[in-house]
């Protein structure tokens, strides 16, 4: 008795620490949703990169919560990359090669986390130091995995 509600206690705290992943009627509705995620964390870093580079006046209120919501953002995309949900600007070299592409989007997330991190000191050379191999990863996955 005494095992079987540790487990169920197990499992009811398993449950509640899992993120939920979305489920998606068609696959057009994975390609909307992936688009819609990954324009949204553009926007979110681009106003970042603007003030690293002088194109926009620094705020460090706005850099550190512009780069807190794409470093959430970059985690979100990859469920609309299931199985038949080819199209979009996505290449078919996403499907045939997941490992490389799941190591891409890995070295993604963590970069632009890292550029969360140096926006949350509010100090302008970190994020300038952090910008640039955040922006190369995805660069990088672009170059590899879009059309």
């Amino acid at each position: 008795m005494f095992r079987s509600l540790v487990s169920a206690a197990a499992v009811a705290i398993l449950a509640t620490n899992a993120v939920a992943q979305p489920t998606f009627a068609t696959p057009q509705d994975a390609i909307k949703y992936r688009q819609a995620t990954l324009k949204e964390m553009q926007q979110n870093f681009k106003r970042v990169a603007d003030m690293a580079s002088g194109r926009a006046d620094f705020d460090a209120k706005v850099a550190e919560s512009s780069a807190a919501r794409a470093a959430e953002l970059i985690k979100q995309p990859w469920a609309g990359f299931g199985p038949g949900t080819e199209g979009g600007k996505a290449s078919p070299a996403i499907w045939k090669e997941q490992d490389k592409f799941k190591a891409a989007a890995g070295k993604a997330e963590g970069e632009v986390a890292k550029l969360a991190a140096a926006a949350k000191t509010g100090n302008l050379d970190a994020i300038k130091a952090a910008i640039g191999p955040a922006g190369a990863s995805c660069k990088a996955c672009h170059d590899s995995f879009r059309e």
